[in-house]
């Protein structure tokens, strides 16, 4: 038996995911759970084959929490489509990258290629990743453009990031460059839309 985790803070989708693998006969759910921080602890205690992860949880998101999942095969499993997400998802050494319009014997046959060793993208979206390009915006870039989209004025920001105005000005002008917008709005939403928040 394939032994799977679940997190994803939806109930109602982790619970339907939940049954509809479960009626695969190699396939166990072992446990679920609906934050991003509850995964560690979870994959301690019941030590899964396969994790699949949303992206946005409470807690921590699926994206920082793969980063620390060492020696446990990752998919992610996520709504947004974003050329950004599958490259960060990459990065993090994930193996797998499903959406979730994905039909239910896809899921269980990703779940089985990521157990067996393989690696399974959404084709449509790693093209779009490869045609988008890499991540212009630096760390700290994405960081003030971050804080931008929790509103206030720059000394608000700069006050959270503890940094200085002129810097969150810089961080920011340089932001809206690399991106082609107008305006920080604007920046902190190509960014995301983008995956690369």
């Amino acid at each position: 038996m394939i032994r799977v985790l679940l997190a994803d803070d939806q109930h109602l989708v982790r619970e339907a995911l939940a049954a509809l693998l479960g009626l695969e006969p190699d396939l166990e759910v072992v446990g679920q759970v609906s934050r991003g921080d509850e995964v560690s602890p979870a994959v301690t205690a019941l030590r899964p084959d396969v994790v699949l992860l949303d992206i946005e949880m409470p807690g921590r998101d699926g994206l920082t929490v793969a980063g620390d999942l060492a020696g446990v095969r990752v998919i992610i499993l996520t709504t947004f489509g974003r050329p950004g997400y599958l490259r960060r998802a990459m990065d993090a050494g994930v193996a797998g990258y499903v959406v979730k319009d994905a039909r239910a014997g896809e899921l269980a046959d990703a779940v089985r290629r990521v157990h067996a060793g393989g690696r399974v993208f959404d084709r449509k979206l790693a093209a779009a990743s490869v045609s988008a390009g890499a991540n212009p915006l630096t760390g700290r870039e994405r960081d003030v453009l971050r804080a931008a989209t929790e509103g206030g004025t720059v000394a608000d920001i700069a006050r959270r990031l503890h940094l200085s105005d002129g810097t969150v000005r810089n961080y920011l002008s340089s932001a809206i460059g690399k991106l082609g917008v107008r305006n920080r709005a604007e920046a902190a939403r190509a960014a995301e839309a983008k995956g690369w928040l």
